[in-house]
């Protein structure tokens, strides 16, 4: 009986991490590949998000949905298990290239 709830918790688990909400019209600007030497950040229009970084020989990965915003931060996560990535600078250009300060990176828009 432990193992059939088990199975049925995995597989609600497995149906969540796949659902997720498009990115609001306001917020189009956060959408694309977003990297530097130690980090890649892709937010997909469709609210998936995908994260490497690699920091003093420790490499770090999340592959989830965005759930929510949160002023220029946003949430990215399960249920319980969110991580929040803090936004200093929201996408902004300088120069044609667009750009924003995450988790205290400064990353460039490569696509």
């Amino acid at each position: 009986m432990l193992n059939m709830k088990l199975l049925f918790f995995a597989c609600c688990f497995v149906l969540l991490a796949g659902c997720a909400e498009p990115i609001e019209e306001s917020r189009l600007s956060y959408v694309g590949r977003w990297e530097n030497a130690e980090m890649l950040l892709i937010i997909s229009r469709g609210g998936r998000v995908s994260y490497r970084r690699n920091k003093g020989g420790v490499a770090t990965s999340i592959d989830a949905p965005l759930t929510q915003f949160i002023g220029d931060d946003f949430e990215v996560g399960f249920f319980f298990m969110t991580t929040r990535f803090d936004v200093a600078e929201p996408p902004h250009q300088v120069d044609g290239v667009w750009q924003m300060v995450v988790d205290e990176q400064r990353l460039l828009r490569t696509h």
